[in-house]
């Protein structure tokens, strides 16, 4: 008796010029970057399209075009340069004083019984005051300076920051400071080995929270009787009914705030790489 192998072999032929079954092809991450400018795109040209067809009348919204040139022309003559400094430094104040008190409250009232009692209640109380309607007792305060838009920024700083880092410290692993009990760490290198690591996820988080609301309160601090700013550029603005500058000084805001957050991503992904799988 004999066995045919023919089918057999055509079939083994067949099964190895397809080869193993390739995995589905994703969709390749410069393709799907590309595909989140498309409505962005499309919105700027329906922008433009209604301004050139007079449906947005310029005193309404000025075209992206002119927002462009008016862009252009005030970096070309340092008004855009000298604005950008000044709102930098009220900010970079305003962020430095309250990320010292916000991450200082938030440790001593994460550490200690005493400090959440003492600690928390009088921040959880300022905390859900609307800190923007602060602006006429600030004043009254500090006058119409530099003071009060600082105050305002540190403000916006100091409770997203205190409120992360003090959950981040509560909600350590007890079951790692249970061990480095049992293996007789000192508090300080608890705290330095196991507590603070664990708390820093949350504490960047608050980081970004705060960066986007120094932002924000800048930009109201800066419409009380600046003279020099991003603020006073969009109010000077406002006056002679330039909205193209308006525009201009609303981008830039715009843009510091997507590079303040985009350097905490990194921060972040090179401060928790210890996190990754």
């Amino acid at each position: 008796m004999s066995i045919s192998t023919t089918g057999v072999l055509t079939r083994a032929r067949k099964s190895e010029a397809t080869g193993p079954p390739r995995p589905a092809q994703r969709p390749s991450r410069r393709r799907v970057s590309l595909r989140r400018w498309i409505s962005p795109v499309v919105l700027v040209v329906a922008w433009q399209l209604a301004s050139s067809t007079g449906v947005l009348p310029p005193e309404k919204l000025s075209a992206p075009w002119t927002v462009l040139t008016s862009a252009f022309d005030l970096a070309r003559t340092g008004e855009l340069g000298n604005a950008f400094v000044v709102s930098l430094g009220r900010v970079g104040a305003g962020f430095a004083i309250g990320a010292v008190a916000g991450v200082l409250l938030g440790i001593v009232a994460g550490l200690s019984r005493w400090g959440e009692a003492l600690v928390d209640p009088p921040v959880q109380m300022l905390r859900t005051l609307p800190f923007l309607g602060l602006i006429p007792l600030f004043i009254l305060w500090f006058g119409i300076g530099e003071e009060t838009k600082i105050v305002l920024v540190a403000l916006g700083v100091a409770f997203p920051l205190y409120l992360n880092v003090h959950s981040g410290i509560r909600t350590a692993d007890a079951r790692l400071v249970e061990a480095t009990r049992a293996l007789g760490f000192t508090r300080g290198e608890r705290l330095w080995h196991v507590i603070l690591p664990g708390a820093l996820p949350q504490a960047l988080v608050g980081l970004r929270q705060s960066l986007g609301l120094a932002w924000l309160a800048l930009i109201v601090g800066e419409t009380v009787n600046a003279d020099a700013g991003l603020g006073y550029l969009i109010n000077n603005a406002r006056e002679f009914l330039r909205t193209d500058v308006v525009v201009v000084g609303l981008i830039v805001y715009a843009i510091l705030g997507l590079a303040t957050d985009a350097l905490v991503r990194v921060l972040e992904r090179r401060a928790l790489r210890w996190l990754v799988p």
